[in-house]
């Protein structure tokens, strides 16, 4: 089993900036992808961004690419999200995600396919 703890959510203008931190305990070489999802009040969780465990391959959402960079540092089991540009529309509770395996962009956006969850951390902007 592995566990997730997220941490660095908070309340920011729009414009600013935020680092979130997953840190990983247990069986974290089982962890070959993480990523983070969102989920704003009365919609569906989405993926933000993934990321393979030897960091070569990443993956953004449209609507934050150029603004959200996702990378890892395995030796602290820690993977980070460095948030810039902060949008009311990146509202939401953030979640930390770990899967066994990479796959295709359709699998990887499944919140289903995810193994390992943390308990989430909230992200408000304010216009």
């Amino acid at each position: 089993q592995v566990q997730l703890i997220e941490s660095g959510g908070g309340l920011v203008q729009a414009g600013g900036s935020l680092r979130l931190s997953c840190v990983a305990s247990g069986r974290t070489s089982s962890s070959v992808v993480m990523g983070w999802f969102r989920q704003a009040p009365g919609k569906e969780r989405e993926l933000v961004t993934v990321i393979l465990r030897s960091g070569g391959s990443t993956y953004y959402t449209d609507s934050v690419k150029g603004r959200f960079t996702i990378s890892r540092d395995n030796a602290k089991n820690t993977v980070y999200l460095q948030m810039n540009s902060l949008k009311p529309e990146d509202t939401a509770v953030y979640y930390c995600a770990g899967r066994r395996n990479w796959g295709t962009l359709e699998s990887l956006r499944g919140a289903g396919r995810y193994d390992y969850w943390g308990q989430g951390t909230q992200v408000t902007v304010s216009s």
